[in-house]
């Protein structure tokens, strides 16, 4: 695709990440620090193929993490009174809300009529009670290295949410299983799948995304480029 103003790193960068991508499977396990841009180019390029229902799935790793049950656990630390480790199912018998949104991928592609339903972050923050010096959420993915992070005010928008659905069912591996978040705003990299972590931190840190350029205020038409 091409974007008006669009920096120049986009094509290129993607056309070298993608020949390192290929290549990355025959590399070492342990630098999934350094092989992640690769394999996410990879995907990238797998997604645009191969679409499904109107979705494109990327990865970073190259694979999606396996959601156990009997074994997960939502942290949630950091700079707050009450640090809480969460279990899929005291996460579901938490209030739920309900919206219908449009998703924006910030490689130009759209959702629309996205059915979420899920935990508003007002309300999980109020079980851990932050403390003064919180200005920010970094969310870490169980897919290492992803993570991403949000200032307090725009988890306070009013739908930005902890998704534990999507379109009537429970979130599905693809589409990040069991909880992620959504910020409709925003770009969908800043939507972190497979979440596992929450930590209450004094600044906003930058993300995995925007360690490779992208905006860390990815706002819809008006960042990466557009606008």
């Amino acid at each position: 695709m091409s974007v008006p103003g669009a920096r120049p790193y986009g094509r290129r960068a993607f056309l070298l990440l993608l020949a390192g991508g290929v290549s990355s499977f025959w590399w070492a396990g342990e630098a999934s620090n350094v092989l992640s841009p690769f394999t996410s180019a990879l995907s990238q390029l797998l997604g645009n193929l191969f679409p499904v229902g109107g979705w494109r799935i990327y990865t970073i790793s190259g694979s999606m993490p396996v959601f156990d049950e009997s074994s997960y656990r939502l942290e949630v630390t950091g700079l707050v009174r009450r640090p809480r480790s969460f279990t899929y199912a005291e996460l579901l018998a938490l209030p739920r809300s309900h919206q219908v949104s449009t998703f924006h991928c910030v490689t130009g592609w759209t959702v629309r009529d996205v059915h979420w339903s899920g935990v508003r972050f007002d309300h999980l923050l109020d079980l851990v009670e932050p403390l003064p010096a919180a200005k920010a959420l970094r969310f870490d993915s169980l897919e290492v290295p992803y993570n991403d992070s949000l200032s307090l005010e725009q988890v306070g928008l009013h739908d930005v949410m902890l998704a534990l659905e999507m379109d009537g069912q429970p979130l599905s591996r693809p589409h990040g299983s069991p909880a992620r978040v959504v910020i409709p705003e925003m770009y969908g990299y800043k939507g972190v799948k497979w979440l596992t972590k929450i930590e209450l931190l004094d600044n906003q840190p930058v993300g995995y995304w925007e360690g490779l350029g992208y905006d860390q205020n990815a706002w819809v038409g008006h960042s990466n480029g557009y606008g």
